[in-house]
């Protein structure tokens, strides 16, 4: 009996095979025998017999997507203003209802480098295919020609009629190794698994590009907003000064409340730099995703308040994320592709069979090269097999396993970060909305309570330090206002780029799309559904 991971299988089997294959006289012996021992060896010493046959002919495991940790649900699901309807995230940007962003976004499709890059790595992964499956037919090919002019000594023991004579030959030869055990078949299905993890990543690039898009546009009108605010408040503040300086130059209040006003004044003044540097930061970074050198954007821009979220936002449940996200995606497709090369080493147990062969023509003279009788041909059937290798074929295998295992961990990881990211956007979301709105209620009172100090300290029923620290007060409240409902934008851009959101972008072109001059083909479809861990023993 020939036990190998707890797999069995009787010898008197593998001796049946051997004898059935002994049988067909068609084959060389000495060849029919080395592939009975190949075989004797699948049943008892790597992968079983019964397993190569239902894996097609390939030693080594086939691939089985590993589980995942997810939850049934998002925590807030039931909040109110949660839907976990499952919907089409492709342009969820449009939510916000801001033509200026949904341009900039389609700029930054056609245009950004780094999106560029990824579709040149996809084409770099499908030429590597290309040059793996052509591993599966003759894998050297060659013509040669030659001319040889020979002269022989007549000065020997046995001298040649024949003194001199010259050669002309012309031959196709061409050797290939035959995938018996499935090797080059296990490569090519590396390759192809690679293939689809690098549209994974390219679309990957596009859910971040888009969201950086989104934030950096948000975060422009946050401090536009902000600017707007501290414009106002200068200009009203002045306004003030004017009054507090009259006053105390007429006598009617001392200096305190002029130098409280130029003080408040001035302040607001300092914070516009502030604020104008922050807007053209992010009109540089703008730039930098659309693939354009700094540029003042400010025209093409133009003023817009801060975009506002909708009532909810659309989460659909957990087990979306592993079919949505691309960079989960991306990371099962590497632990597919890593599972093969598990296959690719076990074949080194085996022998390797190859055909060689040449045929052309030989002739003394240039014009009987191509003659009748002036053909020559050779095949020759061979093998080779790698024996006392001293373990290092085994602790390939081993290798290639505890690869295989480290990258399921990993991509278990990365699901349970996608998780968290999604709960954070969630939570932040809710919270947002409800600060913004006791913070719209908060700058109305604030405004109220200017309006109510300004009027009794022009009456003179109040000297100025009401009003300055009613003003003082207002600017704070609508800073965090504007801040408050941006915040609520970029919750919800969290949210969706978490989600995986965007990259669909690119099927709105049929089949293929094309970045700049890159073509990239759409992904494949991922099934949700995960069977058992991957295990090595």
């Amino acid at each position: 009996m020939l036990v190998r991971n707890g797999f069995a299988m009787n010898a008197l089997t593998s001796r049946s095979c051997f004898r059935m294959m002994l049988d067909r006289r068609s084959l060389p012996q000495s060849l029919v025998v080395v592939c009975a021992i190949g075989l004797t060896l699948l049943s008892g010493c790597s992968t079983p017999l019964r397993e190569f046959v239902d894996n097609g002919f390939k030693v080594g495991p086939d691939y089985r997507r590993p589980p995942v940790p997810l939850a049934n649900q998002w925590i807030d699901s039931n909040h109110e203003g949660v839907n976990t309807s499952s919907v089409n995230y492709s342009d969820w940007w449009t939510v916000f209802e801001d033509p200026v962003l949904d341009g900039l976004i389609v700029t930054a499709y056609q245009q950004n480098v780094n999106l560029r890059v990824a579709a040149t790595r996809v084409l770099e992964a499908r030429a590597q295919k290309g040059i793996a499956v052509g591993s599966l037919f003759p894998q050297s090919q060659s013509i040669d020609g030659s001319f040889t002019r020979s002269q022989l000594s007549k000065n020997v023991a046995v001298p040649s009629p024949v003194s001199h004579f010259s050669t002309w030959s012309a031959t196709f030869g061409a050797s290939w190794e035959i995938d018996f055990w499935g090797k080059i078949r296990r490569i090519v299905e590396s390759t192809d698994d690679v293939v689809d993890a690098s549209v994974d990543d390219y679309d990957n690039v596009m859910v971040t590009l888009i969201g950086d898009v989104a934030s950096t546009y948000v975060t422009y009108r946050i401090l536009q907003q902000q600017l707007l605010y501290v414009q106002q408040n200068i200009t009203l503040q002045e306004s003030t000064l004017k009054i507090a300086t009259e006053r105390w130059k007429s006598g009617q209040t001392n200096e305190l409340g002029t130098v409280q006003a130029n003080s408040l004044l001035e302040q607001l003044r300092a914070t516009q730099p502030t604020i104008e540097t922050g807007i053209r930061v992010s009109q540089n970074q703008l730039c930098l995703l659309l693939g354009m050198p700094p540029t003042d954007l400010a025209e093409m821009l133009g003023t817009a308040p801060i975009p506002e979220s909708p009532p909810e936002v659309l989460v659909g449940i957990p087990a979306d994320l592993i079919r949505r996200r691309p960079d989960l995606r991306a990371a099962e497709r590497y632990i597919a592709a890593q599972n093969a090369q598990i296959g690719v080493a076990e074949a080194d147990f085996y022998p390797q069979f190859f055909i060689s062969g040449d045929i052309g023509y030989q002739a003394k003279d240039l014009d009987l090269l191509f003659g009748p009788r002036s053909g020559i041909g050779q095949i020759t059937p061979g093998f080779s097999w790698n024996v006392l290798n001293y373990g290092r074929i085994v602790n390939n295998v081993r290798l290639q396993e505890f690869k295989t295992q480290e990258l399921v961990a990993v991509y278990q990881q990365k699901v349970l970060v996608a998780a968290r990211e999604v709960e954070n956007g969630i939570i932040d979301y809710v919270n947002s909305k409800v600060t913004a709105e006791r913070l719209e209620a908060s700058v109305a009172a604030a405004e109220r309570a200017v309006k109510l100090a300004t009027d009794q300290f022009n009456a003179g029923v109040i000297d100025f330090t009401s009003v300055f620290v009613a003003e003082q007060f207002l600017v704070q409240q609508q800073n965090l206002l504007a801040q408050a409902q941006g915040d609520v934008a970029l919750a919800l851009i969290t949210v969706y780029r978490s989600l995986g959101g965007g990259w669909q972008l690119r099927l709105s072109d049929p089949a293929i799309v094309t970045v700049g001059m890159i073509e990239t083909v759409p992904a494949t479809s991922v099934v949700v559904e995960a069977p058992e861990l991957i295990t090595t023993e």
